[in-house]
């Protein structure tokens, strides 16, 4: 017999919702993430990398505007015109890219198991991907691994073929985990609001 907690927990893993959030993704070396996940094991984070901090200063001060801008939309607004300036400047003394420049607004599909979303390119099933996410509206940051499970041609769009990509999260934090079981929840919350505002 299945035991109750832990078909809760399956349940709230599977929970997907269809949303808009800022996202990048890029293949990794199988070697990369063997010592990836080797240090995983031994207790150390994959946020320990080299150059995560900067995003997640970056993601830090949006979520905390975000909160801000909920509480005072004047102040908020102030801030946001701060903080675009304050990386306007940065970007022209450093002149180097960050992941974060990187992140654009993608059409995910998430739960707290995995990802799909809308590639440009072929993606071989069983490729390692490493996957930058900035939940919307909140900026909630989760950095993951994945497994791609399958990767669809879908219909060309103005002569292009894009691909449907699903992926299965092979390296995850728990706090990153139940980040994407809240929010999906949220969001569902939300659109069931929505939905019985209008009816």
């Amino acid at each position: 017999m299945l035991d109750n907690n832990s078909d809760v927990y399956e349940r709230r893993q599977a929970v997907r919702v269809m949303g808009r959030n800022l996202f990048y993704f890029q293949p990794v070396s199988r070697e990369k993430f063997a010592a990836l996940f080797k240090d995983f094991e031994a207790g150390v984070p994959p946020y320990s990398q080299e150059g995560l901090s900067e995003i997640e200063t970056f993601i830090g001060a949006q979520s905390a505007l975000a909160r801000i801008r909920a509480r005072d939309a004047d102040l908020g607004d102030f801030l946001a015109h701060l903080d675009a300036k304050v990386n306007l400047i940065l970007k022209n003394v450093t002149s180097s890219k960050n992941f974060f420049d990187k992140l654009t607004l993608h059409d995910l599909n998430l739960s707290g198991r995995g990802i799909s979303f809308i590639s440009d390119y072929k993606i071989e099933p069983g490729e390692i991907l490493e996957f930058h996410i900035a939940l919307l509206p909140t900026y909630t940051y989760v950095y993951c691994f994945g497994k791609v499970v399958s990767c669809k041609a879908q219909p060309e769009n103005e002569g292009k073929t894009s691909y449907r990509v699903a992926a299965e999260f092979v390296l995850i934090m728990e706090d990153d985990q139940e980040k994407l079981i809240r929010h999906n929840f949220k969001q569902q919350s939300l659109a069931l609001r929505n939905r019985r505002g209008r009816g």
